[in-house]
């Protein structure tokens, strides 16, 4: 499975709260839904709905998957949400237990196994292993060498500061990109893949 993340991102490099005002307000972040005046359906749209055809599942850090939990199941009988319900998703979180596991086809993996599972995923046959928002978990990801594509929908905007999916540990990673499709909004949808160092 290749491991790709999808994520929305502000020109200086904040994903934090793209849909609403209260998805997250950790350290006083006033920007919820930032993307809504970028959004476009063919473009940005068009990402979302490609890289959700090309994955086998999904897997989500606490957070999002809480707001994911709480947003799609009621939006059954649109093919995009029967998807995002259908599809095998897996949570990583600490404080979850089975019982909190609401969401259909929802696997728990435990805080200290992420890397792990994530890494036995990865060396499983299948599709894509997609990873939507989480910026912590792909923090992670990111800083063990096991994302191996970036769908970046970067947005013409400046937040001047919120989470990022970055790490911020002084390593060289290398991308390379794939294709950019700029959207009449100014939003672009940036693809890259993992390269080697050269």
């Amino acid at each position: 499975m290749r491991v790709v993340v999808s994520s929305f991102i502000s020109l200086d490099g904040v994903v934090q709260a793209p849909g609403g005002p209260q998805e997250d307000t950790d350290g006083g972040f006033a920007h919820g839904g930032w993307t809504h005046p970028y959004f476009d359906d063919e473009v940005v749209g068009g990402a979302f709905d490609g890289a959700l055809r090309k994955a086998a599942a999904l897997l989500f850090g606490r957070r999002t998957w809480q707001t994911m939990a709480g947003a799609w199941p009621e939006r059954a009988g649109d093919p995009f949400a029967d998807r995002m319900n259908s599809i095998r998703k897996y949570v990583v979180s600490g404080t979850l237990t089975e019982s909190d596991l609401t969401w259909e086809n929802t696997v728990l993996v435990p805080g200290g196994e992420a890397v792990g599972r994530t890494r036995a995923l990865r060396d499983s046959e299948g599709g894509d292993l997609l990873v939507m928002g989480s910026p912590s978990l792909v923090r992670t990801l990111l800083g063990e060498g096991l994302v191996d594509e970036l769908v970046l929908m970067r947005m013409p905007v400046l937040l001047g500061g919120g989470k990022s999916i970055f790490p911020a540990d002084g390593g060289r990673r290398p991308f390379e990109l794939v294709s950019t499709v700029a959207a009449k909004t100014g939003a672009e949808v940036c693809v890259y893949r993992a390269a080697e160092e050269g």
